[in-house]
């Protein structure tokens, strides 16, 4: 008895997500698919938006919706895209977060050393397409933009994609915060197809406008809220003691696959040439990370104790903000207080005082551009199009840098 796999899902954010065939069922079913289940979109967000517990599983299975629908408008405005097209596009967005690790961006970089999630993404990707006997080779081309038809790899990655669409819409909902509302079911609606690049119809120009403002403002509203900030500077840290410790020989309690990055430093290279690395980060999850730092809680490096306890109790390091670089005599007399307070050297009190910078950009003119069809047939950029939008403000990069110390410093 075969069992029914065309499975209809209730999403909050989408209504009803229909799971279109066999093959993206089974993506669906696997287990490195279904670890993003245990992996939280926005990380340590809920820390300041308590709903903010949705997952990269929900997510992905979102911008796999979207893009079903962009497909389809698409189709009925005459542009041919055929049924293998139709489930490949499906599946690169499906896959396109596969490789995130825990906490999502928060540790992208403190896990495993200068290798993004969408490197791993493709090495999953490339895994996954041995399993199911080479069905997933033209969704790797559009993942990685090597496919002819390029507006398909627009709509997986680009800056107006269904996984921008899925995230912005999704995040705004859980965490409550409105300004992150946009009218994805037009912006869809109005998308198309001229010389082979994703354009979009004059009549949704207000809608892309929208959306423009939506993103700047959920970046510094949500992603980059500055007690967000503090909780990821202060799980970065926890990870980076930890580390040297476990390299040190010292006994750290921690979960095998935690264990094994903890233990190692690998690199992008480490992940195709050694199917052992891909395995173990396929069981890496929030969980792994939590239930070890609840342990480390009551370790004898006070250290790596005090940060956990912080993190645990939601204790977390005052923060600030500034147009400029920290100055280098503030950062000096803070570490001397984190040195007394805490009865550690000037260079443990880089645990205790934390510097880094963050940008945000709405919007890049040098990165496949969101462009305007008219009716005449002219194609122009979304900032050269639109009366309102403010090309220098949203084109340039804002970064702000961050100071942040336990509270008993301010």
């Amino acid at each position: 008895m075969t069992s029914n796999k065309r499975k209809i899902l209730n999403d909050p954010v989408h209504g009803f997500i229909v799971i279109p065939n066999d093959l993206v069922y089974d993506i669906i079913e696997h287990p490195y698919f279904q670890r993003l289940q245990r992996i939280k979109q926005l990380g340590l967000t809920h820390l300041v938006y308590p709903g903010a517990l949705h997952t990269r599983f929900n997510h992905a299975l979102g911008s796999m919706h979207l893009m079903q629908q962009a497909i389809e408008v698409l189709k009925q405005k005459g542009h041919y895209i055929s049924e293998e097209e139709t489930t490949a596009a499906a599946i690169a967005i499906l896959l396109h977060d596969i490789g995130h690790g825990p906490f999502s961006h928060a540790l992208e970089h403190s896990i495993v050393e200068n290798t993004s999630h969408e490197d791993i993404s493709l090495i999953f990707m490339q895994k996954l397409n041995e399993y199911f006997d080479g069905r997933l080779t033209t969704a790797i081309e559009i993942f990685q933009g090597k496919y002819p038809k390029i507006f398909l790899h627009q709509l997986v990655s680009g800056q107006l994609d269904v996984d921008r669409l899925d995230y912005l819409s999704r995040d705004s909902f859980f965490t409550g915060v409105s300004e992150g509302v946009i009218g994805t079911e037009r912006i869809i609606k109005m998308l198309n197809v001229y010389n082979n690049e994703l354009v979009v119809d004059s009549k949704g120009i207000y809608s892309i406008e929208k959306f423009l403002v939506a993103r700047r403002l959920m970046y510094w509203q949500v992603y980059l809220h500055k007690t967000v900030l503090s909780a990821e500077q202060l799980l970065i840290n926890i990870l980076k003691r930890a580390k040297q410790l476990s390299q040190k020989g010292i006994n750290l309690f921690a979960t095998p696959a935690l264990s094994y990055f903890l233990q190692h430093n690998f690199q992008t290279i480490d992940f195709i040439n050694n199917n052992e690395v891909l395995e173990n980060f396929s069981q890496l999850d929030d969980y792994d990370i939590m239930a070890s730092i609840k342990v480390w809680q009551m370790h004898e490096d006070k250290i790596l104790s005090e940060l956990s306890k912080n993190l645990v109790n939601r204790k977390l390091f005052h923060i600030e903000l500034q147009n400029n670089p920290i100055e280098t005599m503030r950062v000096n007399a803070l570490k001397e207080k984190a040195c007394e307070y805490y009865k550690i050297n000037n260079q443990e009190a880089d645990y205790f005082v934390i510097t880094a910078d963050v940008t945000n950009s709405a919007y890049d003119l040098n990165h496949e551009n969101i462009k305007i069809l008219a009716k005449n047939n002219s194609v122009e950029d979304i900032l050269i199009a639109s009366d309102q939008m403010n090309a220098m403000l949203l084109n340039k990069e804002v970064r702000k840098y961050l100071i942040s110390y336990p509270k008993q410093f301010v």
